[in-house]
């Protein structure tokens, strides 16, 4: 099992009386794409604010590489590298000094560094001309190289999507999994963009009303996509549920949708069989993440 490198045990955020974020326990594993998912005022933003020190916790705590944002904020922050709203950059500058200025602030970045973090973000043709000449897509580039310098293990981003267009998008999406992949970083990522979290992340956290709905595994740890459930068509769906009442399932369109791994579908088709339920057919759903979002928040979709 993938140790966490960020553990949220018990958080809470009250302001004058108001709960902002209600008791969130959450592990972030190590070398993920992690997403943050909630409609706009859930407490995303709220909770990022916490993990970085902007905020104080009213209650709980928040570890990151075992040291507490509390007790050991110094060591916490050092592992973080963080783009909280817009990245703000000096646009008389160019992209380059811009970085530049910022290496001179933190201890041990090297000139190599600097050239490293502006290839890895696919910025080395335009790092020289001035940032006022950039799209918002490279400015949002230039702040995940800002963050990247000091090679921080947690790279937290809060809704880096925004005013992006499909290009813009596309390319930092790349540039987030390739940073997992190549570096080893974990990013964690806010958004209330359900279609763009599901082609970026690994794994999602989902809040609403500052409280954690659910967890859900995307893909796997080779990076393939996740299916969610298995259906399965049986000729008696009273019977298989009263069979399975041990099992998580749902019952849809008169089939029985089921989660789990390939030992357990196996083990349901046995059990199944072995209590005389007929099994027509067993194939796997993959549910979007819209679907998924709407079935645990209680929501209905409207076309």
């Amino acid at each position: 099992m993938i140790e966490p490198l960020v553990s949220l045990r018990g958080v809470s955020k009250v302001i004058s009386s108001r709960t902002l974020v209600e008791d969130l326990t959450l592990d972030v594993p190590a070398g993920q794409v992690f997403g943050f998912l909630g409609p706009n005022g859930a407490g995303k933003t709220t909770t990022i604010r916490m993990m970085v020190g902007l905020m104080s916790i009213t209650k709980g705590d928040i570890l990151i590489g075992g040291h507490s944002i509390k007790t050991s904020y110094e060591q916490a922050s050092s592992l973080v590298g963080a783009i909280v709203e817009n990245p703000e950059m000096y646009k008389f500058m160019s992209g380059y000094k811009n970085l530049i200025h910022y290496a001179r602030m933190m201890p041990g970045i090297t000139p190599q560094r600097i050239e490293e973090v502006v290839g890895l973000v696919g910025l080395s043709d335009r790092i020289q001309d001035k940032v006022k000449t950039y799209s918002l897509g490279m400015r949002q580039r230039l702040g995940v190289a800002q963050a990247l310098l000091h090679r921080p293990k947690l790279l937290i981003l809060d809704e880096p999507t925004n005013g992006l267009d499909p290009q813009g998008i596309r390319e930092l999406r790349d540039y987030l999994r390739k940073l997992s992949r190549e570096e080893g970083t974990t990013v964690f990522v806010s958004s209330h963009l359900l279609s763009e979290m599901e082609l970026m992340c690994d794994t999602v956290g989902i809040i609403q009303q500052g409280r954690l709905v659910d967890v859900r595994q995307l893909r796997s740890p080779e990076g393939e996509r996740a299916f969610e459930e298995t259906a399965f068509a049986v000729d008696d769906t009273a019977a298989a549920s009263k069979v399975l009442a041990s099992y998580p399932l749902r019952i849809q369109e008169g089939l029985i949708l089921v989660g789990g791994d390939r030992e357990r579908i196996a083990e349901i088709n046995t059990t199944l069989v072995q209590n005389g339920v007929r099994v027509y057919g067993i194939r796997p759903v993959t549910t979007s993440l819209e679907d998924q979002f709407l079935q645990m928040t209680g929501s209905e979709r409207h076309d």
